[in-house]
């Protein structure tokens, strides 16, 4: 598994603050690894479901299917960005305001029907539209989805928050080259 370490601890979040994200996020992205050593990722709707990560693809085998039948280990990270802001004079000198988590841990096929069952119904209660006058709970193609649960064997979690108008350039200068200057000839 990757370093437990997170080199930034000002940026680390609490336990309680990675799994709200993870909770609340939109979208993610599944890391996997191929029998070559190769990584594949891919972005997906998801579910935090009674303490795992739950997602679905297609049935159909495909690039994720053959990585995860070979290595069960996986990481899933979501993220959410507040913008952009100027902390400095240089126009590199800006930063990101986000929260991100990432999820290691080892992906199984759910095979419970029941199991599948709820997840769609959660999924849909995440994802679909309230209002619609569509049949609820019914889902004909639920045996031509694989669900997969992900244990999570470490969750962590980091964040930069947007800095209030009085502490981001001009009100404040915090440019990490306080000595650089431009050339006269614009070099």
């Amino acid at each position: 598994m990757s370093s437990p370490q997170v080199r930034r601890a000002d940026r680390m979040m609490s336990d309680e603050h990675a799994l709200e994200t993870l909770a609340r996020g939109f979208s993610g992205r599944l890391a996997s690894v191929s029998e070559d050593g190769f990584p594949y990722c891919i972005p997906l709707l998801y579910l935090w479901m009674d303490g795992e990560l739950y997602l679905h693809t297609t049935s159909a085998r495909g690039h994720l299917r053959a990585n995860i039948e070979k290595e069960r280990r996986v990481c899933f990270e979501v993220d959410e960005q507040e913008g952009v802001f100027d902390y400095g004079r240089f126009e590199c000198d800006s930063g990101l305001a986000y929260r991100s988590v990432c999820l290691f841990g080892r992906i199984r096929v759910v095979e419970d029907r029941d199991i599948k069952q709820r997840f769609c119904e959660a999924l849909m209660a995440k994802y679909g539209k309230p209002e619609t006058l569509r049949p609820k709970g019914f889902f004909p193609r639920i045996d031509v989805i694989t669900v997969y649960a992900i244990m999570a064997e470490r969750i962590s979690g980091k964040e930069t928050a947007l800095p209030p108008l009085s502490e981001q350039w001009p009100a404040k200068d915090r440019t990490k080259t306080p000595n650089a200057s431009l050339c006269s000839d614009g070099l």
